[in-house]
């Protein structure tokens, strides 16, 4: 796979439009390393919000780029004078062990804010929720190694009631804890107002329509709106 980072981007996006980024499973920055720099110095000093993440991320089954959740928080940053940098690093079929193997790729960019939605596709095949714990506090602890001010929001989800109620309560509590244990932010349910309906989620019943990644968007900037307000300095 080549290893480039697609940047949507040019002066007019720039001025009037948010500021969107994808990178691939294996991407790295083609010419560019950006390891070691400052967030802030990146052109046009946005903050950085990278979204790690699930074919929920990544937008499976949409037809545009636009039309993803990640692409509407940029949206509705802009349209509450609060402009963002977003870089969407969703990968379809994902597990949180998957995310913390390719996590070092993704923090070749530097980053403000980190967003993991990780654990859906754990809890759609029915892996252990310790594993799934030890996975997001990995992610997390790397992320915060590698950065030590970057601020982390945690993705709520819900495993489906197949796999009984004792799995499905055990697997809930995963993103609370883990939230409570390292001081993160948290979504409670990334899906809320979403799941089970059906004419906001595709044929498969699994991925939102671009309706129901509007709903989504709203759902994340609830809770990023704040901790962007924490990340301005002092007057």
């Amino acid at each position: 796979m080549p290893k480039i980072l697609f940047i949507i981007s040019s002066a007019a996006l720039l001025a009037c439009a948010p500021d969107v980024s994808t990178v691939p499973a294996s991407a790295e920055p083609d010419g560019v390393d950006v390891s070691s720099a400052p967030a802030n110095d990146l052109p046009n000093g946005r903050p950085t919000v990278v979204f790690v993440g699930t074919s929920l991320t990544a937008g499976l089954g949409l037809l545009r780029e636009e039309d993803t959740y990640v692409s509407r928080v940029a949206e509705l940053a802009d349209s509450a004078g609060s402009p963002i940098r977003v870089v969407n690093a969703g990968v379809s079929g994902e597990t949180s062990a998957g995310g913390l193997r390719r996590l070092d790729w993704v923090l070749r960019e530097p980053l403000d804010v980190l967003i993991i939605e990780l654990g859906a596709n754990d809890g759609l095949r029915g892996q252990d929720p310790a594993a799934l714990e030890k996975n997001l506090i990995a992610v997390i602890e790397r992320a915060k190694s590698r950065y030590p001010e970057v601020a982390i929001i945690i993705a709520g989800m819900q495993a489906p009631t197949n796999f009984g109620l004792a799995y499905t309560a055990q697997f809930a509590k995963v993103f609370s804890d883990v939230a409570t244990a390292s001081g993160s932010a948290l979504i409670p349910f990334l899906l809320e107002g979403v799941a089970g309906i059906p004419e906001l989620n595709q044929g498969d019943r699994i991925h939102p329509t671009a309706e129901g990644h509007r709903i989504m968007a709203g759902t994340v900037w609830s809770v990023l709106a704040s901790v962007l307000i924490d990340l301005e300095p002092n007057p």
